[in-house]
Formats: structure tokens, sequence, C-alpha cells
């Protein structure tokens, strides 16, 4: 009988039981008053006078007038820049002590958020919170006393004047308390490894050792490394070598697109648990069973606002129309698409963390990952969100029977028309024009916009079939295999380019 692991999971029920009932209007409201009051004395809050906002009769309401939209360059090249030039209290009281460097998904080069110790704390007490949301899962006592596998960053963080730098899975796991240490896989050594190869190898020449219960990761990676163990070890799948595996946590994007290839690799399902941990702070997690959406953390650290998903609020780089209409957590609805706006107690403020959301649930402010804003396909009307296309690519697996872990897309003319041409990450055989009109009419059935516009500029879909590896060698290629890496699902013209010539090359 697993003694010890029936008196954690007891442990934790006992909490849960004495947790009060989440109220996310009110601990919103609250947050953002807390943020204002600690960050009144910064360079920041002077400039855009905290204090007069937080004397107004409706603080919510001055503060979205009163503070404009910032986007990551625009946060960093009027306020974070001069952290790097030595000035203390910029956005946030005192320095930073880490620096988040983001995957740089849609750009070219990293972004260097800045991680406060506040946001470390809140990032730990969110951690304590997914850890309480376990007993809602009706997990096996046995559970409780396997080890945990994280597959993030490289946790040999790099050292800059007086502050540390790495991906934001890779801080995370430098910072797991000592207690927790044992259970932790792949341990301090590997996980420092900084060639992601590298380390998935050893990774795999190790499996044997542990035993494994839960793993976290992006799917697309965590998959390659589970493919890695059992070609290592010559296995059916990674229950013969894990058996007492039975819980996933993903986190940043959908897990959906991955979920058929992901399970061809199990004996058996497992309960996939998801959550939303960005370079700006740990956002949402998945807290019951009964649905795939995440609670919003309403009550540590970050304040949410919401932007309508609209086209003409949407700038050709990206960012935000200053005028765009924007909402509180009281003011939303369920199955609309909204732009995610977060201040923070990392001195981030009404910052456009780049991501489409859609609440399930306003009253338990719970949300599903809709996609990006940048990887939005609104070429002659067609207004393509990556929800659509992930529906759309489902279908397609479930219609031929295959596996697409990986797809992107762009607008191209063909012979002066325009076309959305795909290329798709399978090892299945199916001509390329019978997945395209399957592709063009499952986008048709669930769009209506995209059907007014096949009716009018868009002259159809192209399919290109390729390897999944090769999506996985342009992410190395780019940018650096692992961690929070993740694929463009929407390219513009001169990327698509490349991406071509890439293709090509390695065919």
């Amino acid at each position: 009988m697993a003694i010890f692991g029936s008196l954690i999971k007891s442990a934790i029920e006992f909490r849960e039981k004495f947790t009060s009932e989440s109220q996310p209007i009110q601990e919103q409201e609250k947050v953002l008053e807390e943020l204002l009051k600690k960050a009144k004395d910064t360079l920041f809050g002077k400039y855009y006078f905290f204090d007069n906002i937080m004397q107004s009769d409706n603080i919510q309401k001055t503060f979205a007038e009163k503070v404009p939209f910032f986007d990551y360059h625009q946060m960093n090249d009027q306020w974070w820049s001069r952290l790097h030039e030595g000035q203390t209290d910029v956005s946030w009281p005192g320095k930073p002590s880490y620096f988040a460097l983001s995957s740089g998904t849609t750009g070219k080069t990293s972004k260097r958020i800045p991680v406060t110790d506040d946001m470390i704390e809140a990032i730990r007490l969110a951690g304590i919170k997914q850890v309480g949301a376990l007993s809602n899962f009706d997990l096996p006592s046995d559970f409780f006393e396997t080890e945990f596998m994280m597959l993030g960053s490289s946790t040999n963080l790099v050292e800059k004047d007086d502050h540390l730098e790495g991906e934001i899975s890779g801080i995370s796991a430098s910072r797991i308390p000592f207690w927790f240490k044992g259970y932790y896989k792949p341990g301090e050594d590997i996980a420092k490894i900084d060639d992601w190869d590298e380390r998935v190898q050893h990774i795999a020449e190790n499996a044997k050792n542990w035993d494994i219960g839960a793993l976290s990761g992006i799917p697309s990676w965590l998959e390659l490394m589970l493919k890695k163990v059992i070609e290592h070890h010559n296995l059916d799948n990674i229950h013969n070598i894990w058996p007492n595996l039975q819980v996933y946590t993903s986190g940043g994007v959908a897990f959906q697109p991955y979920e058929k290839s992901f399970n061809a690799l199990l004996a058996r399902p497992i309960t996939v648990i998801d959550t939303y941990l960005a370079s700006e702070g740990f956002i949402a997690f998945q807290n019951r069973p009964e649905t795939t959406a995440m609670k919003l953390i309403t009550d540590n650290g970050i304040y949410f606002e919401f932007v309508p998903f609209k086209p003409e609020y949407i700038l050709k780089d990206g960012s935000i129309s200053q005028d765009a209409e924007v909402l509180n957590l009281s003011q939303v609805k369920t199955d609309e698409d909204y732009i995610l706006i977060m201040s923070t107690v990392s001195g981030a403020w009404r910052y456009l963390i780049g991501d489409t959301i859609a609440f399930t649930d306003v009253e338990r402010a719970e949300i599903k990952i809709t996609g990006r804003t940048k990887f939005f396909l609104n070429v002659v009307g067609s207004q393509l969100s990556v929800n659509k296309m992930n529906a759309a690519v489902k279908d397609l697996e479930e219609t031929f029977d295959i596996e697409i872990p990986e797809y992107t897309i762009s607008a191209k003319r063909f012979d002066g028309e325009f076309y959305h041409s795909w290329y798709l990450g399978t090892n299945a055989t199916i001509d390329n024009t019978k997945l395209a009109e399957a592709l063009d009419e499952s986008l048709q059935n669930a769009n209506k916009n995209y059907k007014v516009a096949r009716g009018k500029s868009l002259k159809g879909v192209k399919v290109t079939s390729v390897s999944p590896d090769v999506f996985y060698e342009w992410s190395g290629a780019n940018k650096k295999k692992g961690g929070q890496v993740k694929m463009e699902k929407v390219m513009g013209e001169e990327k698509f380019k490349d991406w071509e010539a890439f293709v090509e090359e390695n065919k």
C-alpha cells in the first residue's frame, strides 16, 4: 500500500476543503489596487499618475483610460531598457533578479522579460494552487509516490551583470524547493545541459532508472523525447518503461493538435491537465476534470483585461490600436475571442502578451487558448484564427485516420490568384489534392467568413505534406530546440519564402 502517497493525497484534499471559494471579479479589483499601490512611486507609476488613478471612483475604468496598451517592443524601448542601463524602480520597485528569454515564436530574436522576486513568489503560489487542484482529479494514492519529469529549457542560467537570464521554464525549474528535488527528473545535472539533443539523449539513457508518474512540457518537444526513449530501449510504447505514468501537464499551446500522435506513444490513456505558464507569469491551470478549460489565476499578482478579437483592432505588426474596446472580467462573455492584456508584479502594464483566449465559463473565470494575434490569417476576409485551423486539422486526422501534429499556413498568390498554402506535418501518404479538398470543406462548414471569402477573392487551398521532423528542424535552425519554442502556425510572405526554401533543402 502507498502509505506515504496516501498521506500526501489526504493532506492535499484537507487543504482544499478549507480553501475559500474563488471570487474572480472581486479578486481582480483587489489585485489592480495592490499593483497600483506598490508601483506608484516607480518611474512608470509617477509618469501615469497612479496616485490619481487610485483616488478615482472607478479604478478599473480610469486605469484603462489613462494608461495605454504596450506590446513588448514599446514596453522595452520606453521602460525596461532603462533596467539594463542600471536604473532602478523603473516599472516595478527595485530591479528584477531574472530576465526570461522568450521563445521568440513570431520574432527573430528573443525577448527579455523582467522576472521580479514578487513574480517568482506569485509563480510559486500558483504552483501550490495547481497541486491543490489535483485533489479534483481522483488520482490513486500511489501516484503521489512517483517521480515528475519536467522537459523545459536548460536550468543553466546565464549570469548578466546583477541578474540571471534563461527561459521561464528553466528559471522555474532552477528554483525547485529542496524537498521536491528527489521527485524531480531529469535531475539538476541533466537539466543544466544546454544542447537539447544531448539532454534528451541523457534522458533516454537514464529512463530505466526512474519511476515517472507525471510529465510536463510543450507537446511537440515532449513527443520527440518520448520517441527517443522508446527507440533507445526498443519499446512498443512509453508505458513499457514507465508503467506508472498517469498524468501529463501540457502548457502554453493547445494540446488537441497533438492528441492523436501523443496517444499513439502510450499503452493506455493518461490524465491530461492543461497549464498556461508564459514568460510574463503563471496565467491559468485546469482546475477540474469535467472540462479542458483552464481557470485564470485571478488573485495572484496579475490583473487581466480583454480586447475583443476584431480585425480592425489589430495593426500590421500584430499590436493593437490604442482606441480598441477593452473589457474587464465583469464585462466578458462566453465563446467570444479576446486578446489577452496583462498588468503584473514584474512591471508589465496593460501588456499585449500576444495570445487570444475565449471564456468557457465566466463565473469560474475558465478559458481556453484560441490562438495568437500574429497567427491570424485575414487575407481577403477569411478571418481564420488558430482554433479554427486546429479544428480543421483534427477533422483531417479523423477523416483519413492519420496523425498531423504540426502545420503552418500562409496566403500566397498562384498565377495572380490568392490561395491558402498549407504545409502539413505528417508521415501519411494521402494524396495532397484530397487533403486540400477535405480541409477546404471543413473550413467552409465551420467558418462563415471563410466561406464568403472562398466565394470571392480566395481561390482555394493548396496542401504540401512533409515529415513532422522538418518542422522541428526548422525551429532548431531558426531559434533552438526544446523549452518554450513553438512553431509558427501562420507566416508572413517573407518568412514563408524562407520556410519553403528550407523545406526544399531538407526533403
